[in-house]
């Protein structure tokens, strides 16, 4: 235990670890419930974020490159469509209202959008410390006083809480935070094939720009693009255009690229009353409903991509030259890195036949993992219930089901897929998503607060 932590230690309704748009759709559904709620039901939060300032996919900012959401389902809208904190006040704050209305579009580019978040994390900044990452949670005694310093209508805490060690990057100092209540919003982990580490030469999609701005060369001739998804393609179109005298290589297991299934009916699976549904289904019907519908999300790329690179592509062949290459059932069999380039030999999956290319970069766009968060709760994991496949069992208000010696709050925010449905990871459940949690986070507030205290003596 962190030598500062005593029965003074303020004691938080609320630690959320991380503060992607997830936690920052938190962090703004608890503010706008404090302006309202009464003194005592006031909740106290903190996130702990290990950036030392806001950022969200950055090395993915490409130039021009567009949401997969409506502007609509941003950190608030669909929870309160009054809210100061949605897209339609971010656009009048910037003075860009009238404009982005003439532009009749529903998707903005997403350097806007992270725009739009930078200007809602502002909003809430004073529940933020940043440059601090999470190295143990642990189970604690009883709760010293709630709140924070200075925090109007604080109640005296009772169960126990959890304790949070942070270490420090930058000017922040290294501390123990405790709260009745944990979110974890880490956010998904790039995954890259086995055997391979992120390099100079090899990038995960994650760090696509901020590796490219540092290629060690102004003149690169063959870039290499592993993946069949938006990401992928995204890349492969960014590089085609940017280099004019560089071939693109795009690899990938499936015949060609294939079309994100966004038509209305489809888009149901992204409703709120989806998740209900989800939840109380058996694991079968969720399986077959994520079979059924994984062409929403996964390994699709919008068609008026597809259609782009296939144009650019037949006309390259008109003029007589090929620098974009798409090579369909495909894939990377082995890749050597050098210190002027990458060796690179790639299989037909369906007539055994090899090629072998130099390049300058590789990148996959190989997606993500949903992380356990097992390894963060540390001695709170073994109390964790788990089912039959070893994923944790989690209630419908995110919250995860445990022994009964843990009474406080353990929410995920994100790495539910497997009882939320396919919306668990994104942005077009994030401000519902918040909303449930926070309303979940008040109704255990409220329950504390009436609990009989025991006398002693």
């Amino acid at each position: 235990m962190n030598e500062t932590v005593n029965a003074t230690t303020p004691v938080y309704d609320v630690v959320g670890v991380g503060f992607g748009p997830a936690n920052l759709a938190l962090a703004i559904a608890i503010e706008e419930h404090n302006e309202q709620a009464a003194p005592e039901d006031r909740l106290t939060a903190v996130f702990l974020e290990k950036q030392p300032n806001f950022g969200w996919h950055r090395g993915m900012l490409i130039p021009d490159a567009t949401m997969q959401v409506s502007f609509l389902k941003d950190l608030a809208t669909m929870r309160n469509p009054r809210s100061r904190f949605g897209f339609v006040p971010y656009l009048h704050d910037r003075g860009r209202l009238v404009d982005f209305i003439n532009h009749k579009v529903l998707f903005p580019t997403r350097e806007e959008f992270h725009d739009y978040l930078q200007w809602a994390a502002d909003g809430v900044d004073h529940m933020v410390r940043y440059g601090l990452e999470v190295t143990a949670i642990r189970p604690a005694g009883t709760a010293g006083p709630a709140g924070t310093a200075g925090t109007a209508g604080a109640a005296e805490a009772s169960g126990p809480v959890v304790e949070v060690d942070v270490a420090a990057f930058g000017e922040a100092e290294a501390a123990t935070y405790r709260a009745r209540n944990l979110v974890v919003g880490t956010g998904l982990v790039p995954r890259l094939p086995e055997g391979v580490r992120s390099s100079e030469r090899l990038w995960h999609s994650s760090e696509f720009l901020h590796r490219l701005a540092a290629l060690p060369t102004d003149e690169p001739r063959r870039f290499v693009v592993a993946g069949a998804g938006q990401s992928a393609a995204e890349i492969a179109d960014h590089l085609h255009r940017t280099y004019e005298g560089a071939e693109v290589v795009a690899v990938h297991t499936r015949y060609g690229y294939s079309p994100a299934d966004d038509s209305p009916y489809a888009n149901r699976i992204f409703d709120p009353a989806a998740v209900d549904l989800y939840h109380g289904a058996e694991p079968s019907v969720r399986r077959t409903l994520m079979d059924y519908h994984r062409n929403t999300n996964y390994g699709v790329v919008d068609m008026d991509l597809i259609e782009e690179l296939y144009r650019r592509s037949y006309q390259e062949k008109v003029r007589g030259e090929q620098r974009l290459r798409i090579l369909g059932v495909t894939r990377l069999t082995e890749v050597e890195e050098g210190p002027d380039g990458v060796r690179v030999q790639v299989r037909n999956l369906a007539t055994g036949e090899t090629e072998t290319m130099e390049a300058d970069a590789v990148v996959y766009a190989t997606g993500y993992s949903e992380p356990d968060p097992g390894r963060l709760l540390g001695e709170l994991d073994a109390a964790c219930a788990r089912d039959e496949d070893g994923r944790l069992r989690v209630r419908r208000d995110y919250r995860v089901e445990t022994a009964p010696e843990v009474e406080a709050g353990i929410y995920l925010m994100g790495g539910t897929e497997h009882s939320h449905g396919i919306t668990a990871n994104l942005l077009s459940m994030a401000a519902v998503r918040a909303g449930e949690i926070c309303d979940s986070l008040a109704a255990r507030r409220r329950s504390d607060r009436r609990a009989p205290v025991a006398v002693t003596g």
